[in-house]
C-alpha cells in the first residue's frame, strides 16, 4: 500500500460567478522511502497539491489516503492530529520564533502532541544533532546563517519522528552554497533515515536531487518520471 495515494483529485475556488479549478483530476501515488520534486510555473496546483497533500486544506473531491488515513473523510479538526504524527513541514521562510533559541523551536510541535518537558529537551537536541547543529542550540535565529535556520527548521521536522518531510521551496532564501548544504542533508535523510521526502521547487538543480520529478500545468499532471 502507498504512503500517499490521492485519486481524481479537484480543488475549486470560486470567485463570484467563475470557478477556478486549482486541482483538475490529480492522481499520485508514492511510496514510503521516495524523494519526490514537485514542480511547475506559478498558478499551476503544486502549492494546492501540497496543501491538500500536507493535511492543511482538504479537496473538493477526489480522495486522499495518507498511510491508511483517509484524510477526505477526516475532520478537518482532526487533522491536525495527523499533521503532528504523520508530517514534518520545512517552509522557504524558515518560519522560526525570533526570540527563543534553536533548541526551543525544535522542541514546538512536541508542545503540541504534551510530550513531557524532559523528553522534549532531550529530542530536541538529538535532532539538532542530527542536523550537524548540536553546537548552537541556544543561539537565537538572529546569531544563525541562513543555512543554519533552515537546518533548525529540518530538525523542528524530525523531532515527531514523522515519516514523511514536505519541503516548500526550502532553498528560495539560500545561496548556492547554503542550498547545496541543505539538499545534501535532505538526501541524507532520506537514504539514511528512510525519511519520504517531496519537495516543491522552481530550480532545477534543486530538483535533480530527487529521484523522481512530478510537473503540473494548469491544476494537472502533465508528467511523472523516476530518474
Amino acid at each position: 500500500m502507498a504512503l500517499i495515494d490521492t485519486r481524481n483529485l479537484y480543488k475549486i475556488y470560486k470567485l463570484g460567478d467563475v470557478e477556478v479549478r486549482a486541482l483538475n483530476g490529480v492522481s499520485v501515488s508514492i511510496d514510503k522511502g521516495e524523494f519526490v520534486a514537485v514542480m511547475g510555473p506559478s498558478g499551476s496546483g503544486k502549492s494546492t497539491f501540497m496543501n491538500i497533500l500536507g493535511c492543511l486544506d482538504k479537496p473538493t473531491s477526489g480522495s486522499y489516503m495518507l498511510d491508511g488515513i483517509n484524510v477526505t473523510e477526516t475532520d478537518l479538526s482532526k487533522l491536525a492530529g495527523v499533521r503532528n504524527r504523520k508530517i514534518g513541514f520545512v517552509f522557504q521562510g524558515f518560519n522560526l520564533i525570533k526570540r527563543t533559541t534553536a533548541v526551543e523551536n525544535v522542541e514546538l510541535p512536541m508542545i503540541y502532541n504534551h510530550t513531557p518537558a524532559h523528553e522534549r529537551r532531550e529530542k530536541a537536541l538529538a535532532a539538532l544533532k542530527a542536523v550537524g547543529l548540536e553546537q548552537r542550540a541556544f543561539h537565537l535565529p538572529n546569531q544563525l546563517s541562513g543555512g543554519q535556520q533552515q537546518r533548525v527548521a529540518i530538525a523542528r521536522s524530525l523531532v515527531c519522528d514523522a515519516p514523511i518531510i514536505f519541503a516548500d521551496e526550502p532553498t528560495g532564501n539560500l545561496d548556492t552554497k547554503m542550498s547545496i548544504e541543505v539538499m545534501e542533508l535532505f538526501t541524507r535523510l532520506n537514504k539514511e533515515m528512510g525519511k519520504t521526502v517531496i519537495l516543491i521547487t522552481h530550480e532545477p538543480d534543486i530538483a535533480a536531487y530527487a529521484s523522481r520529478l512530478i510537473k503540473f500545468k494548469d491544476g494537472q499532471k502533465v508528467s511523472d518520471e523516476v530518474k
